[in-house]
């Protein structure tokens, strides 16, 4: 990733840690608890030593929070997932740095090893969103259960909730 490095003079302004709160709608303190966790660094610190942001670390955070808030993954799983996308870009660069064929064997299983770990971390998100959307669906049924014996003039059968003591 390139966020890490020392903006060009072309390069758009740097923000600070509100602007960057206000455009991305986290808080000040979540952003500072993101760099204190390892998921973002900011691109640079003013003299006064406050947080200065890029687009780079913009679009960080909007994934991060995307992550988080629409796909449900704990900071620990995003922590995870980034880092590998870190280290495969190391790992691209350093194969296309060097034609020894054993070294690039070991580039080659080290990211594979990553990526199949990224695999795993979705799948197992994937199985959790399923379970829950099969929970979802097996109370809808219960309900229109329900809503069938109304309309056919019956009174709703009692039932028990599993694992709910009710």
């Amino acid at each position: 990733m390139t966020h890490f490095d020392a903006p060009s003079p072309t390069d758009a302004p740097l923000l600070r840690i509100q602007e960057v709160a206000a455009d991305t709608g986290l808080t000040s303190r979540t952003i500072r608890y993101y760099e204190e966790l390892g998921l973002l660094k900011p691109a640079a610190r003013s003299e006064g030593s406050y947080r200065l942001f890029d687009a780079d670390d913009l679009e960080r955070l909007r994934f991060i929070k995307g992550l988080r808030d629409d796909a449900g993954f704990s900071l620990a799983e995003i922590g995870q997932l980034l880092e590998d996308e870190v280290a495969r870009t190391r790992i691209r660069e350093r194969f296309r740095t060097t034609t020894d064929p054993e070294q690039r064997r070991e580039l080659i299983d080290d990211a594979l090893t990553r990526i199949d770990r990224q695999v795993a971390t979705l799948r197992a998100k994937i199985g959790r969103l399923k379970a829950m959307v099969g929970e979802a669906e097996s109370r809808r049924r219960h309900l229109e259960t329900h809503l069938a014996e109304i309309e056919a003039g019956l009174e709703p059968a009692p039932h028990v909730h599993a694992g709910r003591g009710r």
